[in-house]
Order: C-alpha cells, then structure tokens, then sequence
C-alpha cells in the first residue's frame, strides 16, 4: 500500500510535465491557423476606434455640460445653489 503511494507521488510531478508540453505543443499548432491581419485592415480598424472615441468623448462631454447646466439653474431658481 505504501509503494502505490509513492509511485502517485512520484507520477505527478511527470503528468503535470507531459501535460503542460502536450499544451504548449497544441498551442504553437493552433497559432500556425490563425490568420493575421495585413497593415491596412490594422490601419483602418484603429482609426475607426480613434475617430469613435472622439465622437463619443464629444457626446459625454456635451452631455456632461447640459447636465451640470440643468442642475446649475434647478438649484439657483428653488434656493439651492450657493
């Protein structure tokens, strides 16, 4: 009983070798699949995301400044304001 307890113990840092090659091996095979994108698809994408933050940052901005006007003149017209 106590020789099968040492072979597990012995056998486990093994497995967790050969798994984490058997990983490694499947990784590198599964990136030789993927498809990289060429520069101009790189290009477009990121001033697609640039101009949009832009559009979006405009609209919060403008938001952000009607709100605080709203509020601004609700607090001055009830007595609130300082």
């Amino acid at each position: 009983m106590e020789s099968d307890k040492d072979n597990s113990i012995v056998a486990r840092p093994r497995e967790w070798w050969l798994t984490t090659r058997d990983f490694f091996r499947d990784t590198n095979s599964e990136m030789k699949k993927v498809t990289w994108p060429g520069r101009p698809e790189v290009v477009g994408t990121t001033v697609v995301v640039i101009v949009s933050t832009i559009i979006f940052a405009i609209y919060l901005w403008a938001c952000d400044v009607i709100f605080f006007k709203l509020i601004d003149f609700l607090f001055t017209r009830f007595g609130a304001g300082t």
